[in-house]
């Protein structure tokens, strides 16, 4: 499990991103990189990390499930996850 800090950080950049999206996109259209220089640097997309939902692990993340390779598989084991199953054959 990822520090409690670092997940707060993580969230507060997500919101971040969020408020400035219009005007970062605005700006970038008019061309005036003066101005995007003097938005916060955490308002960039680029400084988002991609987490695990449940752990916060960033390593080891499936997109698709929101979730680290970790829980993932406990999940999947538990049926927690509908449509997945344990491969055999």
């Amino acid at each position: 499990m990822a520090k409690k800090s670092i997940i707060a950080r993580q969230a507060k950049r997500e919101k971040l991103v969020a408020k400035f999206a219009e005007k970062r996109t605005a700006l970038k259209a008019a061309g005036d990189y003066a101005a995007l220089d003097l938005l916060p640097k955490n308002a960039s997309p680029v400084r988002l990390k991609n987490r695990c939902q449940l752990t916060g692990r960033p390593k080891g993340y499936m997109r698709y499930f929101g979730l680290s390779r970790v829980m993932f598989r406990d999940m999947a084991l538990n049926g927690k996850i509908p449509g997945v199953k344990k491969a055999s054959w």
